[in-house]
């Protein structure tokens, strides 16, 4: 296992097309093809993870066969499965276990599929209920489920009748039924994932539905087409743990878990698995190309143009108490239930909105680790601060050793505060250098020096996956390698901000986060632009939201979406022309330091060349890939084509370096990250040599005498075939490429 290459599978871009791509993986040096989930979802979908029937592989991208082709090309399939929900599609018969479920209630075997509170409430009406609301005579395809023919309708959702209510008048009958139809607004009576009702949570801790959910695929691995998996949200499921154990014996290959490690944390010891998918690593080697020294300069900028005064410990406080109210008051009254005592409802919010992680992994029925007793007990602490203290002490003791049912909903309800308060509204809100704003990322936290650095990489499962770009960052590799810059000239940017502001305004707590992503993503389409700030005040959840749209305001930003363009395009540009100079060697430079760290890296789709995408959906947009097919085959000397020969030349060394080949960090002074894999004599070793704090490096003249100490041995450059040995001038090591990629 060398490295994996993601891609994002499309009703558009399916197996054939990904087929297509595998000589050129091959020549690029990838070890591992990475697929999005392969298992049947809603027809239309562009991510796969609403999926619609674990029994299939997606016939929208060719199927079985078509999966059995591209495995046929010899490059080892990892594929993304999705254990924690299901979607509740549209018609509702697309999903047949759903569909039994609400047709024959409790005690149907597919009801064990899904976390119900019987009658099961569906938010999902609006205003018109009482017009479209209907029985009909039959079902448009799907599950078979009507009565007699017959289903009750609303718009193009559809619902199964319970047998022996099908002649009741429509107001009865809709009593009689094991499902609740409700307001859109209203909460779920089901787990789901994160805030999403369309989401439903599944019950895979029961034996007999994770067997059913998993049959395809460990089918498709013990016959040779999937080679390894990655397990997406299991921070979800009720016992991620437990899961792991059931699903270890059928992956033989790689198995990772996108578990987001907040900074500090590690992944626990006890989950048989190889790592997670690389947040942590994308962090941390973003804060390396962070000057701190830029810190005060920045947050004072970003306070005067938003008006924002609070630390971002108050931010994201008050942001997931947001959220709770916004999103999760029906998941906190179901928690205080199993609690067993509402007066708690208080102290059980504030203990929620201080969790320093997205979960501490208590079991039922186990002591607690030290290590978890420690989170709960760190955050009861604060939340006493701001409410009852003895109402806090027995809702942490509970959630330590109550009910299981309350241990095990409390932990199931961090994970999607913490995603919607943080990830989908702080981040919007305290955002003074936007690229350290990224999941599992601390913003207030600017740089860690090499010794950090080095100190992190020595803690890391040597299979864990490492990455600079997913889809789901909140900006890709190389917006963030521009913002980086800003931490080394923030007089500059606040400058050049303060003029911008000056000739375009809308709102404050918006616009400054715009002149960011304008910088950072340029050229960019007004298209993209808007929709990008759409989503952004959608996210921040200061304006509008996506529960509460506000069109007067949307418009407002379509206006200054188009005002910011025409007025301060040029400026703009001119801007980042200057800020590239730097962003290069930060893009190489982190490039370079990901694909040989300690771990299995991943290139998401694309991003072998620059890429300048935002948040999703902009990151899933199309990839030319004949244009990375001619850079690869001939690569030039701009951006585009060193970036390519560095990824190149790091995969191709990663496909003769032991995975686990020791690390060992290289004095290389402030401006320079370096470190070695491998033992020199001893089989393929590397050294890796990254500029990092380019605008200081040049302030001080560049390089002057400063050298660095190579291991014994004899080493070439992979990217200009120079050879070196011991004590080498920097200024002549770097001298064509900021980074130095060396093989002994």
């Amino acid at each position: 296992m060398t490295s994996t290459y993601r891609v994002q599978l499309t009703p558009d871009f399916g197996f054939a097309q990904a087929a297509s791509l595998v000589g050129y993986l091959r020549e690029l040096g990838v070890g591992h093809f990475y697929l999005s989930p392969i298992l049947q979802a809603c027809r239309e979908s562009q991510h796969g993870y609403d999926v619609t029937d674990h029994g299939r592989v997606r016939e929208e991208f060719g199927g079985e066969d078509g999966l059995r082709a591209l495995a046929a090309e010899g490059m080892p399939l990892v594929s993304d499965i999705v254990p924690n929900h299901m979607t509740v599609p549209v018609p509702e018969s697309d999903n047949a276990q759903l569909w039994a479920a609400l047709r024959d209630g409790p005690g149907s075997p597919a009801s064990r599929w899904f976390d119900f509170q019987w009658p099961v409430t569906l938010p999902l009406l609006g205003d018109d209920a009482g017009e479209a609301l209907r029985v009909d005579g039959g079902m448009d395809g799907g599950a078979d489920g009507g009565v007699d023919g017959r289903v009750l309708r609303y718009h193009d959702h559809a619902f199964p009748i319970r047998p022996g209510t099908e002649h009741l008048p429509l107001p009865e009958l809709l009593e009689a039924q094991h499902y609740r139809l409700a307001h859109w607004r209203e909460s779920p009576g089901y787990r789901r994932f994160f805030d999403v009702s369309s989401l439903m949570g599944l019950r895979v801790e029961d034996p007999e539905v994770f067997e059913a959910t998993h049959a395809v695929t460990f089918r498709l691995i013990d016959e040779g087409v999937i080679h390894g998996l990655r397990v997406d949200h299991p921070d979800g499921l009720a016992d991620p743990r437990g899961y792991l154990r059931w699903l270890r014996p059928h992956v033989p290959g790689p198995l990772w878990v996108e578990k987001i490690l907040i900074d500090g944390e590690r992944l626990p010891a006890d989950w048989p698995c190889d790592g997670t998918t690389g947040y942590d690593a994308l962090n941390m080697v973003t804060r390396l190309f962070v000057d701190p020294a830029g810190r005060d300069a920045l947050i004072e900028t970003f306070g005067r143009h938003t008006g924002v005064r609070d630390d971002y410990e108050t931010v994201r406080h008050d942001a997931k108490k947001h959220v709770i109210d916004l999103f999760f008051r029906g998941e906190v009254d179901r928690l205080t239930d199993d609690l067993g005592d509402p007066a708690l409802r208080e102290a059980v919010v504030e203990l929620l909105a201080a969790m320093p992680v997205y979960r501490a992994y208590v079991n039922p029925g186990e002591q607690p680790s030290a290590e978890s007793e420690a989170i709960i007990q760190e955050a009861a602490g604060l939340a006493a601060t701001r409410t009852d203290p003895d109402a806090v002490a027995k809702a942490a003791n509970l959630a330590l050793y109550g009910p299981p049912e309350a241990v095990t909903r409390f932990q199931q309800t961090c994970g999607p505060v913490m995603a919607k308060g943080v990830e989908d509204t702080a981040l919007y809100r305290w955002y003074p250098l936007a690229c350290l704003n990224e999941v599992g990322g601390e913003p207030d936290r600017f740089g860690v020096s090499p010794a950090e650095f080095h100190e992190f990489c020595a803690g890391l499962p040597p299979r864990t996956m490492t990455t600079l770009s997913t889809h789901d960052t909140k900006r890709s590799e190389d917006v963030r390698a521009r913002l980086a810059v800003l931490s080394e000239l923030p007089e500059e940017w606040a400058m050049a901000v303060d003029s911008w502001a000056a000739a375009v305004s809308f709102d404050p707590r918006l616009d400054y986060l715009a002149w960011q992503s304008l910088m950072a993503a340029w050229p960019i389409g007004l298209d993209r632009f808007t929709d990008y700030l759409l989503k952004a005040a959608r996210e921040a959840k200061t304006s509008i939201s996506w529960l509460n749209p506000d069109p007067a305001y949307e418009e407002g930003i379509r206006d200054f979406a188009r005002r910011a363009m025409d007025a301060c395009g040029y400026s703009v540009a001119s801007f980042t022309e200057v800020v590239d100079r730097y962003a290069r060697v930060n893009s190489l430079g982190q490039k370079a330091v990901q694909l040989l760290m300690p771990g299995i890296p991943d290139v998401y789709q694309g991003n072998e060349i620059t890429d300048f995408s935002l948040v999703d959906p902009d990151n899933r947009r199309p990839v030319d890939f004949e244009r990375r097919r001619r850079l690869l085959a001939e690569p030039d000397d701009s951006w585009d084509g060193q970036k390519i020969r560095v990824t190149a030349a790091a995969l191709g060394l990663r496909q003769r370096l032991d995975p686990e080949a020791p690390y060992a960090p290289i004095e290389a002074g402030k401006h320079a990250v370096a470190f070695t894999r491998g033992v020199p004599g001893q089989g393929t070793a590397a050294v890796v040599v990254a500029t990092r704090l380019p605008v200081g490096l040049e302030r001080r003249g560049g390089w002057g005498s400063d050298t660095i100490t190579l291991p014994q041995g004899r080493w070439r450059d992979l990217l200009t075939g120079a050879e070196h040995a011991g004590e080498v001038r920097m200024a002549d090591l770097l001298s064509a490429y900021p980074v130095a990629i060396l093989e002994g």
